[in-house]
C-alpha cells in the first residue's frame, strides 16, 4: 500500500510529536513498593445466580370469523393471559370463559400449561372460538398423542361459516326492500 508521504512529513514536524519516544525505546513499567502495599480490591460478595432456564415455547395460530389468534403454551402452573390480561378480565361472558377450557378438559392439561394469546378482529365470540382452535393446535403440536381427543372434540376443525355479504338491490345479505304493492 503506498503510504502517504506528505501526512508523515507534517506529523513529524510537529512539536508534540517529537517529545514522543518510540515505541521500542519506551521502558516497561515496573511495580513500585507502594503499589505492592495495596491491598486487593475487594469484589462485591453476590450469590452466583443460577442460569435462567428459557421455557420452550409450542405455538398455535386459531381463526373464527374474523378474529385471528396466536396462542402460546408452555409447561407451568396453569395460569392464562389475552392481550396482557388475565382471563377473567378479558371474557366477561361466561360461555367465553368456560370454552377456553374445554382442549385443556379433554386432554387433561388444565393447570399443567401457562398459555399466552394475542387475538385481533372480530368480537369477543369470535376471539373466544379463534383463541380455542389456536390452544388446539398448540396442544396437538406440543404432544402429538393428544391430536386423537383435540379431533374428536372438534378442537382442530376450522369453523368456516364467515358473515355472509350484502347484495346489491337488497337491504342487506337476504334482507329485502319493503315491497309495495302500488
Amino acid at each position: 500500500m503506498p503510504e502517504d508521504t506528505q501526512a508523515t512529513e507534517t506529523i513529524e514536524k510537529t512539536p508534540a510529536v517529537e517529545k514522543i519516544p518510540p515505541v521500542e525505546k519506551v521502558p516497561p513499567v515496573e511495580k513500585t513498593a507502594a503499589v505492592e502495599k495495596l491491598p486487593p480490591v475487594a469484589k462485591p460478595a453476590e450469590a452466583p445466580e443460577a442460569p435462567r432456564v428459557k421455557p420452550t415455547y409450542t405455538w398455535g395460530v386459531g381463526r373464527r370469523k374474523s378474529a385471528v389468534a396466536r396462542v402460546r403454551i408452555a409447561p407451568g402452573s396453569g395460569k392464562i393471559e389475552i392481550n396482557g390480561r388475565s382471563l377473567n378480565d378479558y371474557f366477561t361472558a361466561e360461555k367465553d370463559r368456560k370454552s377456553i377450557f374445554g382442549p385443556l378438559e379433554v386432554t387433561n392439561t388444565g393447570g399443567k400449561m401457562d398459555i399466552w394469546a394475542k387475538c385481533n378482529g372480530g368480537g369477543h365470540t369470535g376471539q373466544a372460538g379463534a383463541i380455542v382452535m389456536g390452544l388446539g393446535r398448540a396442544l396437538a403440536k406440543y404432544d402429538h398423542t393428544l391430536e386423537v381427543p383435540l379431533r374428536t372434540g372438534r378442537f382442530l376443525t376450522r369453523d368456516s361459516r364467515m358473515k355472509e355479504r350484502k347484495k346489491y338491490g337488497q337491504r342487506g345479505a337476504r334482507r329485502r326492500f319493503q315491497f309495495s304493492k302500488r
